[in-house]
């Protein structure tokens, strides 16, 4: 597994190749990762996973280029030692060209590139953040080296379509995208497999911890919106709040706890004093994933309104607490949220978030059903186990 991110750094790609690479051992196959060094040195040791931490340029974008060399060469020096049956690329967070992808499939193994999302996309969703007037789109430095360098990059992620033994989009939509923006083979391999998340640490509630929820001044009868991910206006808090603003004048009891780190905390909570909601609304920068955990299942309602993902993990961690889910009706999000488990609405329109969140907490009832059934679903559809299950086909194939 080559992957620029792994733990300690938790992201959504960190996350899917630890618990990926943990059921494929617990099956009875060695995994050795090579992720970027300098991420802390908390990692969590599993017993059949190696990880291989090397050097990288610390420049936003150019980073995955420098990391994808010196995975490539800590790719050889093991092969060397441990003969690799399959290479498993995490892009587009690893940038390799033509001559690196024929070098690993003619010297080492054949390649299975994991495309998590396109740049040009999260490029699209910036833009897309501007035009809704989200807070700090251009002042981020890696949002904004996203912006104007997304076409150079996007090149890599056209020698990954092209050049992999095997691509495997985390939903339909990205394959879709990848389809639409870059010249893919006629006889492209490309198959899809929806990423899953850890069903055993993100559990329903029998009740509420009431406790937990007077800490954000939930009171019994109120309701708790939970909004999870990285505080960037890609993520779509300016116009959360403003739908808040709408959710609260209609029913005061509510409350707002968004969780995430980044640069945003303070102008989010400038917006929120301005639009007279500063007793309402919580941003959490740093909890573990107990925590998390525990807080998705003690929310009554999870708001995820992204202006672009590839997959979109936190719907599922969600729906695997109990809770539903209220998000876009655009990209991969229809694929995992529909009717029976919360609601969609318009992205980047308030009015429509609003009304769909208030049309969701008038009956407690009913989002108790929607849990179950949204549980039920991340069983049947969305778990690790199946993941492994998937990719080992693969694997074999080659």
């Amino acid at each position: 597994m080559l992957s620029a991110e792994y733990p300690p750094r938790w992201g959504g790609m960190g996350s899917t190749v630890f618990h990926l690479s943990s059921a494929l051992v617990s099956r009875g196959h060695k995994v050795t990762v090579i992720t970027r060094n300098g991420g802390g040195t908390d990692i969590p040791t599993i017993d059949g996973i190696e990880v291989i931490s090397v050097g990288w340029m610390k420049l936003p974008m150019e980073f995955t280029r420098s990391y994808g060399r010196s995975a490539l060469r800590a790719l050889k020096k093991l092969n060397q030692s441990k003969p690799v049956d399959v290479v498993h690329l995490h892009c587009p967070m690893i940038s390799w060209d033509k001559n690196q992808f024929d070098d690993c499939k003619t010297n080492i193994a054949p390649v299975v590139s994991s495309l998590h999302g396109s740049w040009l996309g999260e490029k699209d969703g910036l833009i897309t953040a501007a035009k809704q007037k989200e807070a700090a789109v251009w002042a981020n430095p890696n949002d904004l080296a996203i912006l104007l360098t997304a076409k150079r990059y996007a090149k890599f992620e056209n020698a990954a379509i092209r050049n992999s033994n095997v691509c495997v989009a985390n939903s339909e939509a990205t394959k879709v995208d990848f389809l639409e923006r870059y010249s893919a083979p006629e006889n492209w391999d490309c198959e899809v497999i929806h990423w899953g998340v850890d069903t055993e640490m993100f559990t329903p509630a029998e009740s509420f911890d009431k406790t937990l929820r007077m800490r954000f001044g939930c009171s019994e009868d109120g309701i708790l919106l939970l909004a999870v991910g990285r505080l960037a206006a890609r993520k779509g808090y300016g116009s959360l709040l403003k739908a808040f603003a709408i959710v609260n004048s209609e029913c005061p009891e509510s409350r707002l706890v968004i969780v995430g780190r980044g640069h945003l905390r303070t102008r989010l909570l400038k917006q929120a004093k301005k639009l007279g909601l500063s007793s309402s609304v919580h941003i959490e920068s740093s909890m573990s994933f107990s925590e998390l955990a525990k807080l998705f299942r003690n929310a009554d309602l999870t708001v995820y309104p992204s202006y672009y993902e590839g997959q979109g993990l936190i719907p599922l961690e969600s729906m695997s607490s109990g809770t539903p889910v209220v998000t876009v009706d655009h990209g991969p999000l229809p694929e995992m949220v529909d009717s029976t488990v919360g609601a969609l609405f318009a992205m980047g329109d308030i009015d429509s978030m609003s009304s769909t969140i208030l049309h969701e907490i008038k009956n407690k009832k009913t989002l108790e059903i929607k849990g179950i059934e949204g549980r039920k679903r991340v069983i049947e559809k969305f778990t690790y186990e199946i993941d492994a299950n998937s990719f080992l086909r693969i694997y074999n194939r080659l």
